[in-house]
Order: structure tokens, then C-alpha cells, then sequence
């Protein structure tokens, strides 16, 4: 890292303790969980900068507050290149996150009590797509979708049979820790059937997406929301893509609807980001993402651990344990794993019988080891390592020999040069 945090430190010398500490962690583990990255020092920049300073309520051209030309010049910046990135005819920048991207989209055309279908949350899905611990759950009359037992993938036409019959207002696809592509055409064919709007969460596959190694779903659904750092390496958020029929109705949603002022800070990122992923290297990186996810569920299936659907499409794999691992739980396994540099997190599987704190499996992502150079060789030593691993999880001459790989590792290939 280039920033020496020196006011932070006279400061505040806990929280610059804790950022050191931080930064440390990272160089020093293989960061595995599947929606964290590592953004550029000109992400980190434009996140850091004075743009944190100014309210901007209200949008480009039409604030609340006097002073925002140049948050202007960045918001409408970041607009413009999501829009060449996904070929959307709107798009609003300012949700802080994910969930509060797909917020803006049910207060935009739902009502509370309307029907949404979504993909269960064991078998993939997400807590904003209408779990009942969720806002999202409680607004609204949910009933999820699943994955087919046999395969783990999803069938079309029992989604297109359930939806029938439970009359859905919204179907959400996307997920959290479901390992193949939608098929977004025939879920927006089976909403149509029902009278229902499409919403496509691509949170996870932005980056994919804009590169253009993952489907997108932009023309096929009504609306497409995603989080804006995971893939894509830009400033931590959220963003809404949807038509000019429908750009009023989310613009409203989103401000005065649902947040103030946005956090032009992240806007920035964002914009830098976005600038960075229309570089032709970005595909490059894209494509190696997928890459490297395919070489782990080689190794993985070679060593006898499950991958649920077999493999994977995109960037990550959820790793069922139950087969191979029949007494090491997720926690088990992250806390392993955990112990000797590599960073996973325990994940519910289809058909779960655990608790989704205990959980019978591990979410496996690539994003950020290929942020770091890794490439299919290094990427199949770290399949490996994660195996030895799991495979003696109390022995202490195992440990020790894995975490000198992973130290190796990191040496090889550091975040920040």
C-alpha cells in the first residue's frame, strides 16, 4: 500500500492500528470468499477523497443543495459507463448496496403484500430476494423456487409451473451461491406468461456480465440490479438498470423513496471502476476468473468433494461436504481453513439440515486471487492445499505445511505492489 495513513495514525491510532491490521490480513491470506475483491489504489482513492464532504441530494442537474457541479460530472461519469458497460437505457447509481438496489425496485412497482418468486436461499438465493428474516420477506407474499435434487440446476419448467400457479406480481432471479448462468430469455418469457415484471439480481456477476463471459440479462428483464464492487472492482454499492418506462418510477424509489443524500464518495469509485472495466485487460481478467473456477472444481471433483451442480459457470463454487466430509460441518471447514491463511465462508447447501450457522458446505469464489495475478497453475496448488486441508483438519504437521504454501503464495503474488 502506497498510503502511509499518517493523519490517521496522530489521530486515531486504534482505528489506524485496525486498518494496518487489515491490510495485513489481506496480503497475507488467499481471500476466497466469493463476493470480495481487491479494488485499485485509484478505487480506493476516489472513495477517500473530499467527495465524502457534500450532500447531493436529488440527481444530476436537479439537486437540493447548491455546490455540485463536479458531484454532477461524477454521478453522470458513472451513469454513461454503466450504460456503455451493459447497454442499459437507465441507470441510477446512488443505492448504497445491493439489497437497497433491489429495495428501490419492489417500493418502484410493488405493493406491500404482492407476490414475489424467487430462488430459496439454501438452494442459492439471496436474503433481499424475499427471505423472512428480511425486509424483503416481510413486506411481501413470497414463494421460492429451488434447484432441482438430482442435478443442482434450476428446471425451467417447473419454475414456469409453480409460477402459474402461485401468480407471482415479481419473479427475481440471481442468487448468492448458485454456481451456473440464469436463463434470464426464459424467466422474463415465464413472467411475461404470469403478467409478472422480471427482476435479474446479477450482484455477483457484474464484472462477468460487462465483460461479456456471463450472460446479460439487460433487454430480457424489466429491471437488473447488481452490487457494484464483488466483479466488478468498483466503489462499494449497489446500482438499478431498467427501461426509460420504468426510469421515473425507480429514480423516485431510490430518492426521495427509500435513501437521502448518496454517498458520493462510492459514486466516485464507482465511476472509476466502471473506467477501469472498459479497459480491454478487464475482459482479460474476467475470462481468467472463470477460468480459475473451473481449474478448483477440477481438483475438487479429482479428490472426491462434491460441487453442487458439478461445476460451475462463473466464479464460484459451493463445495456440499456431506458425501466426502461427513463429520466436518462449513463452520468446521472455514474455521480450518481459516487457521492457515485461506479465507472461505461456510454456506448452506440444497437441502440443508444444519443451521445457516453451522451449514453443511463452503462458498468458493476467484475474483480476488485473480485481482492478485493467480493463473490455473497457482489456482490448482490452492485446490490442493484446500484439500489437505479439509482432508486432516486437527492435524498440526498438515497446517504447517499448508500455511508455508499459502505464505509462498501471497509472497508470489501480492495485492498491492
Amino acid at each position: 500500500m502506497t498510503s502511509s495513513h499518517s493523519h490517521l495514525r496522530d489521530t486515531d491510532p486504534a482505528v489506524a492500528e485496525a486498518i494496518a491490521g487489515e491490510e495485513r490480513r489481506q496480503e497475507n491470506n488467499l481471500e476466497m470468499i466469493a463476493s470480495e475483491n481487491h479494488v485499485s489504489e485509484a478505487v480506493m482513492e476516489a472513495q477517500g477523497s473530499v467527495m465524502t464532504n457534500k450532500y447531493a441530494e436529488g440527481y444530476p442537474g436537479e439537486r437540493y443543495y447548491g455546490g455540485c457541479e463536479h458531484m454532477d460530472t461524477v454521478e453522470n461519469l458513472a451513469i454513461e459507463r454503466a450504460k456503455q458497460l451493459y447497454g442499459a437505457e437507465h441507470v441510477n447509481v446512488q443505492p448504497h448496496s445491493g439489497t437497497q438496489a433491489n429495495m428501490g425496485v419492489y417500493f418502484a412497482v410493488l405493493e406491500p403484500g404482492d407476490r414475489i418468486l424467487s430462488l430459496d436461499l439454501n438452494h442459492g438465493g439471496h436474503l433481499s430476494h424475499g427471505h423472512h428474516v428480511n425486509f424483503s420477506g416481510q413486506l411481501y407474499d413470497v414463494e421460492q423456487y429451488g434447484v432441482d435434487p438430482e442435478t443442482g440446476y434450476i428446471d425451467y419448467d417447473e419454475v414456469a409451473d409453480q409460477a402459474a400457479e402461485f401468480d407471482p406480481d415479481m419473479i427475481v432471479s440471481g442468487s448468492s451461491a448458485y454456481p451456473r448462468e440464469f436463463d434470464f430469455e426464459r424467466l422474463s418469457t415465464i413472467a411475461d406468461d404470469v403478467g409478472a415484471y422480471h427482476l435479474a439480481d446479477i450482484a455477483h456477476v457484474t464484472g462477468l456480465v460487462a465483460a461479456g463471459v456471463h450472460v446479460n440479462p439487460v433487454g430480457d428483464a424489466d429491471f437488473v440490479t447488481g452490487s457494484t464492487h464483488k466483479t466488478i472492482r468498483a466503489g462499494r454499492g449497489g446500482m438499478i438498470m431498467t427501461t426509460d418506462e420504468h426510469a421515473e418510477a425507480v429514480d423516485k424509489a431510490i430518492f426521495p423513496g427509500g435513501q437521502g443524500g448518496p454517498l458520493m464518495h462510492n459514486i466516485a469509485g464507482k465511476a472509476v471502476g466502471f473506467g477501469e472495466a472498459l479497459e480491454p485487460e478487464f475482459a482479460e481478467y474476467a475470462e481468467r476468473v472463470v477460468e480459475n473456477a473451473k481449474t478448483l472444481a477440477d481438483v475438487f471433483q479429482d479428490a472426491g468433494i462434491t460441487p453442487v451442480s458439478g461445476g460451475t459457470d462463473k466464479h464460484l463454487l459451493l463445495l456440499d461436504l456431506r458425501d466426502s466430509h461427513p463429520d466436518l460441518t462449513g463452520e468446521d471447514a472455514e474455521d480450518a481453513l481459516d487457521d492457515v491463511g485461506i479465507t472461505v465462508n461456510k454456506n448452506t447447501v440444497p437441502g440443508e439440515t444444519r443451521s445457516p450457522f453451522v451449514t453443511s458446505g463452503v462458498r468458493v469464489g476467484t475474483p480476488a486471487l485473480t485481482t492478485r495475478g493467480f493463473d490455473p497453475d497457482a489456482m490448482e496448488t490452492v485446490g490442493e492445499l484446500i484439500v489437505e486441508r479439509l482432508n486432516a483438519p486437527d492435524d498440526p504437521d498438515v497446517a504447517s505445511e499448508v500455511q508455508a504454501e499459502v505464505d509462498r503464495l501471497c509472497a508470489e503474488f501480492p495485492v498491492y505492489e
